[in-house]
């Protein structure tokens, strides 16, 4: 296991294959999950690419720190972690949440951006009253009554049946989490609008939804894909929010291609 430690931030990452010459994709993870749920991504995608991937503040082994949090906090502990890697250009992967800290950190540091891969996101997710009604839910009832509702949106009901061990493994991922963190995390995602700087962005783009996502539903993606000027739209068959879990390898085989189309260096 690796950490970085600065100022008061602890950030738990994995790095793969940095060094090797290979483009560099950095992973940013989902509200609820850790860095876990690229693994099956990984290993369809071979041996082309380096990789980097971490837990963001407030999930899985990073610390918590203060309760409320904003996209820029997020944004920041990435770049705090690819200058402590040396990472200089990568292609950020990210999904839900991850797609706005990854519109955050082109809108702060587009040096650090050779392409975008934004998945199951949108340029703004939801209302501020429903982040509100959801972390005061938290504070009332604690995490684990959000737990069956989440699952619901996440995934297709094929993927939610109680033999499949990946299904339980998430729903375990989810239950774990720290409460503070994913209230936090709330937080960040109730202040976010990257409407107007979404439609700067001149990085290659790819925009990724799931068929059957209750909580980025593809037209909401389609939205995020017509600001952003040349990007690309692709959807996921059988798929719910989280398509690393749920169908890794048509998700890596899409991305893939999109990947091919990227200049060299």
């Amino acid at each position: 296991m690796h950490f970085l430690r600065f100022g008061e931030n602890v950030i738990h990452y994995r790095a793969l294959e940095l060094g090797s010459g290979r483009p560099v994709i950095a992973f940013i993870n989902s509200l609820g999950t850790d860095l876990r749920i690229w693994d099956a991504v990984i290993e369809e995608l071979g041996h082309e690419y380096a990789f980097i991937l971490h837990d963001k503040r407030g999930h899985g082994l990073s610390n918590v720190g203060r309760s409320s949090y904003s996209i820029d906090d997020h944004a920041g502990d990435l770049i705090a972690l690819l200058d402590h890697l040396g990472v200089k250009s990568a292609i950020m992967w990210g999904l839900s949440i991850g797609g706005l800290i990854a519109q955050g950190l082109y809108a702060r540091r587009p040096d650090l951006v050779r392409a975008l891969v934004l998945s199951n996101t949108a340029h703004k997710i939801g209302t501020a009253e429903m982040w509100n009604a959801r972390i005061d839910e938290i504070a009332a009832d604690g995490l684990a009554s959000l737990v069956d509702p989440v699952m619901e949106r996440w995934f297709t009901p094929a993927f939610r049946q109680p033999d499949n061990a990946a299904y339980a493994g998430a729903r375990n991922m989810l239950s774990q989490q720290p409460e503070a963190g994913y209230s936090g995390t709330c937080a960040a995602i109730c202040d976010a609008d990257f409407t107007e700087e979404a439609a700067r962005i001149t990085v290659p783009a790819l925009c990724v939804a799931g068929d059957q996502d209750g909580s980025t539903p593809p037209a909401l993606v389609h939205s995020l894909a017509n600001l952003i000027p040349a990007s690309r739209f692709v959807t996921i068959p059988n798929c719910g929010h989280i398509p690393c879990l749920e169908q890794p390898r048509a998700y890596a085989q899409a991305v893939s291609d999109f990947l091919q189309t990227l200049p060299e260096y």
